[in-house]
């Protein structure tokens, strides 16, 4: 099982989009600053994961979130309702 995921940083004003198969773990990698992506803009709050199958889909459907960034399509996955 794999997740993809959005975390947003309330205080760099930024997303970041990722996928693993341990969402836990690497939560707090992002937290502890273990991401060089993330390093600044800590602390991330998760506002949308979703469970793949296996790593090839997970790797496909970060790839088509990541297009949709900033446009309608990435608005409704990280606005609830």
């Amino acid at each position: 099982m794999y997740f993809v995921y959005i975390l947003k940083s309330n205080t760099a004003g930024r997303y970041y989009i990722g996928m693993t198969s341990d969402i836990d773990k690497r939560i707090q990698a992002h937290n502890r600053g273990k991401n060089k992506s993330t390093k600044f803009g800590k602390p991330w709050r998760i506002v949308y994961k979703e469970k793949l199958l296996n790593k090839q889909e997970a790797w496909r459907r970060e790839k088509q979130i990541k297009r949709y960034k900033n446009g309608e399509a990435f608005k409704r996955l990280i606005i609830p309702g």
